[in-house]
């Protein structure tokens, strides 16, 4: 096999050099890169797939880091990333001292900030722009946004504040739209018209000498302007974006470089604001990923040859237990709603949609509006369950205080990924959660097993409870040895008691098992201890405090940021009923975790068994335990 044309590139600089046939052979080899990489390691395949093209063109075209680059969401920055000089490190994507999934400045110059989170492209995009006006700094700066995450209100208050920055272009990646053949090939022909130099000093003719024309000048450039506007209204919707103050060009197609390059060459030359519409496929090059794009978005290692259809019910984890028992609860309460915001295959509620489609809503990317909207239907006698991972449900507390806690609305969050979550780093870490819905003083339960989130979703969707209230649960399967000690339906549970245990190891889902791992390390080293499992985390139990009240040490751990916690709601507590003996709190005291697996997470924070081991031990030299 002879050299690879990829092996030459090596910085941004290193394309411009090449010719149309050589660009389209580099774009073929990037996918297949692509696609035997993130095989090996996961990492999110059809997005990237979809913008091979796409970067490579405004490489060609822009100077990163003199012109910005800002992806929304970052995970289609993989590309970009492989022409910035990073290609020799995809063997180690997402894992600890490796490249991250999402861009980051402290990796690269050429990654203009960090994108983990969607909808936040075009605000950055804004705010760079204007500073680069105010330093005098030449340079294009260009937000690539996803048709997802339009779906989120971020980017239209974004729109709104343009300004008519003559630096800004915003390019929407379209991969859902269908265009049919006869108003795609008349769109294209117009934006080949458009994208030409010639087009655009033909434009400005006719407006200067309309201008200088008494009388009918004026009123006849009105009438062309509003004829121009109702055609492409007819054709392809894009008024929305010029009222807003853009010049819309498009739609272009995504995979056609020699056109992507000579549009953005021409908007390169023209005053902004520019908004340019590129029709993408996702996973375009792989056929099952172009097949069932939702299911190769973000995957996990996997055999080319093929994965399964999402509509077949995945591997048992607890995104799944819950999508089931949803629907179960679903078929005997007609109250009960689910609300997603676009992911509904990763919170298991594709069974409640295809078991109740007519009570199932995915509002797209905007976990504002699904809270607001979910306060909307209980007030209204409804039950809605709002399923959201805890990363993204951050970005909805004003609402959750607001609009659902104020009046005591009847609504149930499910938080998916709760807690350290692998591979994706310090922008998808479910840690901040038990903080701040504990200063709402909203019940919050934290099953470890799956016959415990069966029994407390059931319990939280009966009339037993009145009010927000949430449930929160990890990414992946339970752990075997939690599996073993089911449910007995208590807030809290001994997993472990003896006779002269004078120290008590505390903690809640799947962080247990490390602490079974200490107790278990202790015992050999004859320091005896007893293990509590928190299963209600917070309003806590007037008896949960008496009984913790009894022990001389308490080491409570847990997998969320130490300010504001569940430990510091604790040892608040004890301290208010009178208890004065030592409190170890293992939690996070830095949130800018490494992308790693959750084992690797856990070290670093020292929330591993080993660590809690060294604590308990450290509190008992200093004598501050009578053993």
């Amino acid at each position: 096999m002879g050299a690879l044309l990829l092996d030459s590139i090596n910085q941004p600089k290193d394309l411009k050099q090449l010719n149309e046939q050589q660009v389209k052979q580099l774009c073929a080899e990037i996918r297949q890169f692509l696609l035997e990489n993130i095989s090996k390691t996961g990492g999110h395949l059809a997005s990237n797939l979809g913008v091979v093209e796409l970067t490579v063109a405004l490489h060609r075209v822009l100077d990163t880091p003199q012109d910005k680059i800002v992806f929304d969401v970052g995970h289609q920055c993989y590309t970009h990333k492989i022409l910035t000089g990073r290609r020799g490190q995809f063997d180690k994507l997402r894992q600890l001292d490796g490249i991250s999934g999402f861009p980051n400045p402290n990796e690269s110059e050429h990654d203009a900030f960090i994108a983990g989170h969607g909808n936040t492209a075009l605000s950055l995009a804004i705010g760079m722009a204007w500073a680069k006006k105010l330093h005098h700094e030449a340079g294009l700066v260009v937000a690539v946004i996803g048709d997802g995450a339009f779906t989120g209100g971020m980017v239209y208050e974004g729109m709104n504040n343009i300004e008519q920055l003559d630096n800004l272009l915003v390019i929407l990646n379209d991969n859902k739209m269908s265009i049919s053949k006869n108003v795609g090939a008349l769109a294209r022909y117009l934006t080949h018209l458009r994208t030409t130099t010639a087009y655009f000093d033909a434009k400005d003719n006719v407006r200067s000498f309309l201008d200088r024309v008494p009388l009918v000048g004026a009123p006849l450039k009105k009438n062309i302007t509003e004829c121009k506007t109702l055609l492409r209204r007819a054709m392809y919707h894009s008024t929305m974006f010029e009222d807003m103050g853009f010049q819309y060009i498009g739609p272009v197609d995504g995979h056609n470089v020699e056109e992507l390059e000579r549009t953005l060459r021409t908007i390169r030359n023209r005053q902004g604001p520019h908004f340019l519409h590129v029709i993408t496929k996702k996973g375009k090059g792989y056929q099952p990923a172009e097949v069932n794009p939702g299911n190769y978005h973000g995957v996990s290692a996997f055999d080319l040859d093929g994965m399964p259809d999402p509509e077949v019910a995945p591997k048992e984890s607890f995104s799944t237990v819950f999508g089931n028992a949803l629907v179960t609860e679903g078929d005997r309460n007609p109250n009960i709603c689910a609300i997603t915001a676009a992911m509904k295959y990763g919170t298991g509620l594709q069974f409640f949609a295809h078991s109740h489609p007519e009570r199932f809503f995915d509002v797209g990317m905007a976990e504002q509006h699904a809270v607001t909207f979910a306060a909307g239907l209980a007030s209204q006698g409804m039950l809605p369950v709002v399923c959201i991972y805890s990363t993204f449900l951050q970005r909805s507390y004003d609402q959750i205080i607001h609009d659902v806690n104020l009046l005591r609305e009847n609504v149930v969050f499910a938080i998916d990924r709760a807690g350290f979550v692998p591979a994706d780093g310090e922008t998808h870490q479910g840690i901040y959660d038990p903080a701040f819905l504990s200063q709402l003083g909203m019940p919050l339960y934290a099953p470890s097993n799956y016959q415990e989130l069966n029994y407390w979703l059931q319990q939280l969707l009966s009339d037993r409870f009145h009010g927000p209230r949430a449930i929160r649960y990890p990414r992946g399967g339970q752990d075997a040895a939690l599996a073993e000690f089911g449910c007995t339906g208590e807030d809290y549970d001994f997993l472990r008691k003896a006779d002269d245990a004078t120290i008590v190891l505390v903690s809640y889902a799947d962080e247990l098992a490390d602490l079974l791992q200490a107790e278990r390390e202790l015992q050999q080293k004859s320091i005896a201890c007893d293990v509590i499992k928190a299963v209600k985390l917070y309003p806590f139990t007037d008896k949960m405090i008496v009984d913790m009240s009894k022990y001389k040490i308490i080491l409570f751990a847990e997998e969320c940021i130490a300010n504001g916690s569940i430990g510091e709601h604790l040892e608040y507590a004890l301290q208010q009923n009178g208890w004065n003996g030592r409190f170890i709190h293992c939690a996070v005291r830095n949130a800018c975790l490494p992308h790693a697996s959750v084992a690797q997470i856990k070290q670093a924070t020292g929330l591993d068994a080993a660590h809690l081991v060294q604590a308990v031990q450290m509190a008992v030299t200093k004598g501050e335990n009578l053993l």
